[in-house]
């Protein structure tokens, strides 16, 4: 433990993550559940998922996709119709094969016992993913050219037995959407493919204030069954990466296995071209990650759950009801206006509790403005303000119609301050190795997490697993050329084979 003061203990220096599950909890964002591997996302983190969803909602809409629903449960004849997608899934797949429970009384103990009986003749997968039955249900709809493009999403929870939870990072059943789509032609799918992947990137950077390097997966972390899987790769503080957000271009590989069919301009019978794009619950890991400090949460303005909040300070009985009166009349004010399009999320918090019980609750869920009023300020007309994205101790006082007229200029401040944060965290700890030696050597003992690596590459899948095991390391991807990244030379050779080669690899450590 260090000898500092701060909401959270252990601070990110001393156990990143035992200090991300403490922000969760100082934050009341969840907990674990009985269900093994399993969270109860509790009302502040489900409402940033709320607005993360309804954010990337109106995005999808704007692009043309349409939101249905699809059965939870997949006969199990669907998975083996695809065997390559099948398989990347297989020994995370939960099954569901009996559909009755019976009451039976243990003779030994005489406790009564639920029994499943009345096995099924097919068993279901709970699904892990939904390219199958979001086949079969593609099948059914287009028969013409005239049917395409087909743009659907899907709001759901999905099922994936992890063996090593993690709240919000991994959990055996968490909530994404999934977007699915049928095309004509082979190009009108990879542009739909890189349409969303550059959804995801400007989200994340536009709401989330997370930068992220966006690139290509290798075959050997493509997304199984895909032609093409394009990602989303952000660093968090510990320096490790996260795969943000992935969109997959399927070729006709699913079509052909669920017979989606149409009749084309020439009258002749082809198979789509297919897509699949998602993002889950693991966005809120990944902001957790890559703002928080060691006082807790700090939330990006677009996606926090309330924006302002402002606490009466009501030291005598005599003045509280006039106080009180003036934060309620400030926050009617305040939701009067709007932050990108939205109304302003303002709560006051008038419960009976000591100023620094509320101060450290609201600190550590992480409001990006909070506001306080005493009797002075009430005199004097002016507010008492605290940003989120600076020191917890830090306030300054405004005239209440400044910060009237200035407050959605200070959200759009805070947001900056932590873009510019994480950016700058990024850009240090991405260095340019084309030396062997040197490569390994920045890995060390493999324990560590010295920040990412990009080389020239032209490996084979099987060099590169086995780099990816020496140093329990992985290609996080191959970059685009309008990535963000270090100047490099206009050609090199492979980091290991020496073959020339313009092609960029960036390796990381990585949850």
């Amino acid at each position: 433990m260090s000898d500092a003061k701060t909401a959270i203990t252990p601070t990110r220096h001393e156990n990143f993550p035992e200090w991300y599950q403490q922000v969760i909890r100082g934050a009341d964002l969840a907990e674990n559940s009985e269900t093994r591997g399993c969270m109860v996302i509790k009302p502040w983190g489900y409402g940033i998922w709320e607005l993360i969803q309804q954010q990337l909602d109106r995005r999808f809409k704007a692009t043309g996709h349409q939101n249905a629903y699809f059965p939870l449960l997949i006969p199990l004849s669907y998975l083996e119709k695809e065997a390559e997608h099948a398989e990347g899934f297989a020994t995370e797949c939960a099954v569901v094969t009996h559909h009755r429970l019976e009451a039976q009384k243990d003779p030994e103990t005489g406790k009564t016992r639920m029994i499943p009986t009345g096995k099924l003749d097919e068993p279901y997968v709970i699904r892990p993913t939904s390219e199958t039955i979001i086949g079969a249900a593609f099948a059914r709809w287009i028969h013409s050219y005239r049917d395409l493009p087909l743009l659907i999403n899907q709001w759901a929870n999905v099922m994936r037995w992890e063996m090593r939870p993690r709240m919000f990072l991994r959990t055996a059943e968490f909530l994404w959407q999934e977007g699915h789509t049928a095309h004509e032609t082979r190009e009108e799918a990879i542009e739909e493919t890189r349409l969303m992947h550059r959804e995801y990137e400007t989200f994340l950077r536009d709401h989330l204030a997370i930068p992220v390097i966006p690139g290509e997966k290798t075959e050997n972390e493509r997304f199984p069954g895909a032609e093409m899987t394009l990602t989303v790769e952000a660093m968090v503080q510990d320096r490790k990466a996260i795969q943000a957000g992935t969109s997959h271009y399927l070729g006709q590989n699913f079509a052909h296995a669920q017979d989606i069919k149409f009749t084309g301009r020439d009258g002749s019978i082809q198979h789509v071209h297919t897509t699949s794009w998602g993002v889950s619950t693991r966005m809120i890991g990944t902001l957790i990650m890559a703002h928080s400090d060691d006082d807790g949460l700090v939330l990006p303005p677009r996606v926090a759950t309330q924006q302002i909040v402002i606490i009466p300070v009501t030291p005598k009985e005599d003045s509280k009801q006039a106080i009180i009166d003036a934060c309620q009349a400030l926050a009617t004010t305040l939701r009067q206006q709007q932050y990108y399009g939205d109304p302003l999320r303002v709560h006051v918090d008038s419960r009976d509790l000591g100023g620094g019980v509320k101060k450290w609750e609201w600190v550590k869920k992480g409001v990006p403005i909070r506001i306080e009023i005493g009797p002075r300020d009430l005199e004097s007309r002016k507010v008492a303000l605290s940003r989120r994205d600076q020191p917890s101790g830090e306030k300054s006082f405004m005239d209440k119609e400044d910060f009237l007229r200035q407050a959605t200029e200070i959200l759009a401040s805070i947001h900056q301050n932590l873009l510019a944060r994480a950016t700058a965290l990024r850009d240090e700890n991405i260095r340019y190795c084309d030396d062997l030696s040197a490569f390994h050597a920045h890995w060390g003992d493999g324990e560590n997490n010295p920040g990412w690596l990009l080389t020239p590459w032209q490996g084979s899948p099987e060099q590169e697993e086995e780099l990816a095991k020496q140093h329990k390391i992985t290609i996080r991807c191959l970059p685009l050329a309008s990535a963000p990244l270090p100047t490099v030379p206009a050609s090199a050779s492979c980091l290991l084979t020496g073959v020339p080669t313009t092609q960029l690899a960036l390796w990381a450590r990585s949850y």
